[in-house]
Formats: C-alpha cells, sequence, structure tokens
C-alpha cells in the first residue's frame, strides 16, 4: 500500500486546498510554476510553456555541433557526422582524421582552419567509410560495443 502519510501535502495543507477558490488554486500554481521555470518562460502563457518545452527538449533533433554545421547521431552499430559542405572543391583540400572519441576536420572553409568533433560514443579505429552525395559529406563510424572495463581499488 503507497504511505499516504509521506506526502509533502499534510492534513492542514490539504484542509487548505479544499476550502480555497478557483481563482485561489489558479495563483497557487502560477506561482509554483513560475519557481520552478526558467527565468525567460515567466509571464507566458501554459500553452506557450508547451510549445516552448517542445521545441527546447526534442529527442530526435540533430543539433549542429561545430561552425560548421556537422551534424552527429548514432545508431546501435555506428556514429554517423553529416558536414554539409558549400563546395565540392573542398573535398580535394579537406584533411579528415578520427580518433576514438573524435573527428578532426582540417582545411575548410580556409586552409587554416581546424575543426574538432567530440563524438557521442567511442568508436573503432578501423572501417570507417565516407560518402559524399547533394552536397553533404556523411562519415560512418563502427561503434566499440563491447567496452572493457576494469575496477579499481580504493585504498586509504
Amino acid at each position: 500500500m503507497f504511505p499516504w502519510n509521506l506526502l509533502p501535502f499534510d492534513r492542514n495543507t490539504q484542509k487548505k486546498f479544499l476550502e480555497m477558490k478557483p481563482d485561489e488554486i489558479e495563483n497557487y500554481v502560477q506561482q509554483m510554476m513560475g519557481k520552478m521555470l526558467q527565468p525567460n518562460m515567466q509571464g507566458l502563457k501554459p500553452e506557450e510553456w508547451i510549445k516552448g518545452m517542445q521545441q527546447q527538449t526534442s529527442p530526435d533533433a540533430v543539433k549542429p555541433t561545430s561552425g560548421l554545421g556537422a551534424e552527429m547521431f548514432e545508431t546501435h552499430d555506428f556514429v554517423f557526422v553529416r558536414v554539409p559542405l558549400k563546395d565540392e572543391a573542398w573535398l580535394k583540400q579537406m584533411k579528415l582524421f578520427y580518433t576514438s572519441n573524435q573527428v578532426i576536420i582540417e582545411h575548410i572553409p580556409v586552409m587554416s582552419d581546424k575543426h574538432t568533433l567530440v563524438l557521442p560514443a567511442t568508436v573503432k579505429r578501423k572501417g570507417a567509410a565516407a560518402n559524399y552525395k547533394d552536397g553533404v559529406l556523411e562519415l560512418r563510424l563502427h561503434k566499440i560495443v563491447d567496452m572493457q572495463y576494469a575496477e579499481i581499488d580504493i585504498s586509504n
């Protein structure tokens, strides 16, 4: 059975809520929401709160991660990095490297530029592929699925 007596509302608070008028309840809810929300969302109507929250926390949104406008996402087996290229000639001048947790892109848009992208998961050192199509360079990197880890003894 659920321990109802451990809720933050004791009997006095419950009695107070039962005696409140609808306008008082609305004011109370507005005050509590105002305390919980970010400062830039205070003063907005509830419909506007919902719209703002949906825009901020869309789970499927792939957000740009660098000045290049690169986007990253991962699947069960791969990490994908998509870099929009404004000029196909950049393919010939750019250098592309990667480590187990980063992608390094050099020489675009200017020869002295260097961009480092931190990957969302660790990847294998071999088996990466890069394809260019419709103005987008797509990198496909194999994820390391079986992470090896060791326990560290704590001594005092």
